[in-house]
């Protein structure tokens, strides 16, 4: 006797519920290839080509000279201590809002949780060049902006990760602690963190990746760092010194990409 073939998906089981998703999904792609007005014969032109070819030769010879050469070593270390100072205060913040923001392993209401979840929304949902324009205002031009930018935005990225890690940790060690009568601060410190623990580092090593790329942007708003210097050049059209700055930022991400990717690693395995 042939087995029965399977049968179709039902409109309202997982596998249909992934065909209206991949459904939507096809049609909005579409939707906005019809809607948006792009000039792919002009990009594709031969006379683009052209002027794109052009447009690069300004960028050779990169300067090179001494002078200019400290000067973009000193806005590497600049765009990489403002990357990491935001990054570390951003991960001090996150803990701190991620506990509140986090389901208590006891079962019991956290009424913080909710204000805490919306703090961490508007945090991360206002871009860093945003946060950097405002802060502008109060902190003055100069790398403190755009630290300060750093950390606010990254806070309520590491602020929801570390929660949802704090509330996906095995509840076992930490209740077998709370039976014996031990509080809930230690019960975080010697059950729930060491859990979680390599798993926020790896987390704020990621976020340290995009905020060295986010850094050297910032400056194009006067917040210091590799940016700034873009912005003044690439405005005068020194193409020459535009060249050397756009190298030292991809070196430089590429060495803290790499660096930080073997961390996490080894944090991970």
């Amino acid at each position: 006797m042939k087995p029965l073939p399977p049968a179709p998906p039902s409109w309202l089981d997982p596998r249909g519920k992934a065909l209206w998703f991949l459904l939507a999904l096809t049609v909005l792609v579409v939707a906005s290839f019809w809607s948006l007005d792009l000039q792919w014969g002009q990009f594709l032109s031969l006379e683009a080509a052209r002027s794109m070819g052009r447009f690069l030769g300004e960028f050779f010879p990169p300067d090179a000279s001494p002078e200019f050469l400290r000067r973009v070593a000193v806005g590497t270390w600049e765009t990489l201590a403002m990357s990491a100072l935001g990054t570390g205060l951003a991960a001090v913040a996150g803990v701190l809002l991620a506990l509140p923001a986090s389901r208590r392993v006891d079962g019991g209401a956290s009424w913080a949780r909710g204000p805490t979840r919306l703090l961490l929304n508007a945090l991360r949902s206002i871009p860093e060049l945003v946060w950097a324009a405002l802060l502008l205002i109060s902190a003055g031009l100069g790398p403190f902006a755009g630290t300060l930018a750093l950390a606010f935005h990254t806070a309520g990225v590491l602020g929801r990760l570390f929660a949802e890690a704090i509330e996906n940790a095995p509840p076992g060690p930490a209740a077998a602690l709370r039976v014996q009568g031990v509080g809930g601060a230690r019960v975080f410190l010697y059950a729930t963190l060491p859990q979680v623990l390599p798993q926020l580092l790896s987390y704020t090593l990621y976020r340290w990746e995009n905020n060295i790329r986010a850094a050297a942007v910032l400056g194009v708003v006067g917040a210091g760092g590799l940016g700034q210097m873009l912005a003044f050049h690439m405005g005068l059209f020194h193409m020459g010194k535009t060249a050397t700055i756009l190298a030292a930022m991809l070196l430089m991400v590429a060495l803290v990409d790499a660096a930080s990717h073997g961390a996490r690693r080894v944090l991970t395995r």
